[in-house]
């Protein structure tokens, strides 16, 4: 379908009618991406791509304010060195893109496009260590990956996308633990306080690791149909890749001491998570803080009227601009109903509609896009009140997430209410542990273990699926999944 072919209607289809198609449409109608030519790959256009770059500086300030230091590497990995961690590669295996000619000749070895970089970082922190005294080595990217996706879907799985990939390097299991923790750290606040996505943190059971780590750990966001994202990873790695690659240290007492690894990363299905957490019928609702427009203003009227209304636009805009607000004047040769609905459909937070009656008057209709609510407001005092206005905006958003969340979110003690509760939402069961039975559930349910929050109550007794022993000393949370 064409972005020609998409814009034509108006509205996009009823969530409750088809989840997957109010996606599909919204996605291309908003104007936030486009299929690319090659299957499972996608373009970001301009006003997807600045949400993306709002996220990029709000994250990259917490990883730099940590001591990380941005690096790049290269885009091709030698298929040897994938293949030196066996998990790692296992993991992978499905989903590579591998290069076997370049020059227009049969290439020697053959090269994988990267699909993570902990391979192509490992070899290079096995030359850049010596000494304790190089510890810790806290690295960042922010790159493209290439993994090929059978079942495509823009944003949430595309065959390339954008992320940015932390890695790191330690003297010991307990810094590295903590490493990982502060890496979870930024997701869950990122998250929480950024994309207004109510998220459960948690350690993913040892059937949903990362390959090739020891530890993972994830933040899982619930979507408006009920089903799970996960929306960012971090792994503590051991010294399994240290051992691969030769990742080493001389001790303070001369010793030859692996070094502890870990992995972290957040990408573009961010933006899917945004959209799905928050959008409803009309479109999408964006938090303020994601907002490539905070505000839009909407002049109306005709002829000389209306240069006067879009004059009076531009100083409020000016204004509004000088108080670190992103405003923008919509002066397209369109109707003020197709402008209302135009910016309903890309979910601005706050809409300013403004006609020469209003200019007379002193004052401008308010719109909320997150309740849809609407008044009459005095242009006097707007611009100074804005920013605390906007401030409420993405706290209210983030409790309709969270009340969503918690409205289809239960504990339950039996098999049948488990298979209506992951039907709808968040299941809290005990769980014996066993791969098997994970699968089994999954076979059944197409539910997977989410996560072992992190601060639950503990508690024991047996599992959901198979009554044996319950596992991990507390509940699991258990949802669909994209």
């Amino acid at each position: 379908m064409s972005t020609k072919q998409a814009g034509g209607g108006k509205g996009v289809t009823p969530q409750s009618e088809d989840f997957s198609a109010w996606y599909n449409e919204l996605v291309v109608k908003a104007e936030l991406a486009d299929r690319g030519p090659v299957k499972g790959t996608m373009i970001i256009r301009p006003y997807g791509y600045r949400i993306w770059e709002l996220l990029v500086a709000e994250l990259d300030a917490r990883i730099k304010a940590t001591g990380h230091d941005n690096a790049y590497f290269p885009l091709f990995i030698p298929e040897a060195d994938l293949r030196r961690e066996a998990d790692h590669v296992e993991g992978f295996a499905p989903e590579l893109a591998v290069v076997t000619q370049a020059g227009g000749k049969e290439l020697e070895e053959p090269l994988v496009v990267r699909p993570t970089s902990e391979t192509i970082i490992g070899r290079s922190m096995a030359k850049w260590i010596t000494s304790h005294r190089d510890l810790p080595l806290l690295l960042n990217q922010w790159a493209n990956v290439v993994r090929w996706e059978l079942r495509p879907r823009i944003f949430l799985r595309t065959t390339e996308f954008l992320w940015q990939e932390g890695h790191t390097a330690h003297a010991d299991r307990d810094e590295a633990l903590a490493e990982m923790r502060t890496a979870l750290g930024f997701y869950e606040e990122v998250a929480r306080d950024v994309a207004a996505m109510p998220v459960v943190p948690g350690e993913k059971t040892p059937g949903e690791r990362f390959a090739g780590a020891e530890q993972t750990f994830s933040i899982e966001g619930m979507m408006r149909d009920g089903r799970a994202l996960q929306a960012g990873t971090s792994h503590y790695l051991g010294t399994n890749f240290a051992t691969a690659f030769d990742i080493t240290y001389a001790a303070s007492d001369g010793s030859l001491t692996l070094c502890h690894t870990t992995s972290w990363g957040m990408s573009t299905r961010m933006i899917g998570g945004v959209i799905m957490t928050h959008g409803d019928d009309k479109g999408l609702v964006l938090p303020p803080r994601l907002a490539p427009h905070q505000v839009v203003l909407v002049p109306i009227g005709r002829g000389e009227a209306l240069d006067a209304v879009v004059a009076a636009a531009r100083d409020l805009a000016a204004d509004l601009s000088a108080r670190g607000v992103r405003a923008h004047v919509d002066t397209r040769d369109a109707s003020p109903g197709f402008k209302f609905n135009d910016w309903e459909l890309k979910g601005a937070p706050v809409r300013l509609e403004l006609g020469p009656r209003d200019l007379e008057a002193g004052t401008t209709v308010l719109a909320r896009r997150v309740d849809g609510s609407k008044e009459t407001v005095p242009l006097a005092g707007l611009a100074d009140s804005m920013p605390a206005l906007l401030e409420e905006l993405q706290q209210r958003t983030l409790d309709r997430a969270r009340e969503f969340r918690d409205a289809n979110t239960a504990s339950v003690e039996d098999w049948d209410s488990f298979v209506g509760q992951v039907a709808e939402g968040f299941a809290s069961v005990l769980h014996c542990g066993r791969p098997d039975c994970e699968d089994d559930i999954k076979a059944v349910t197409a539910a997977t273990p989410r996560c072992i929050p992190i601060g639950w109550p503990e508690e024991t007794g047996t599992c959901i699926r198979c009554d044996a022993p319950s596992a991990y000393g507390q509940r699991l949370l258990f949802a669909r999944a994209y």
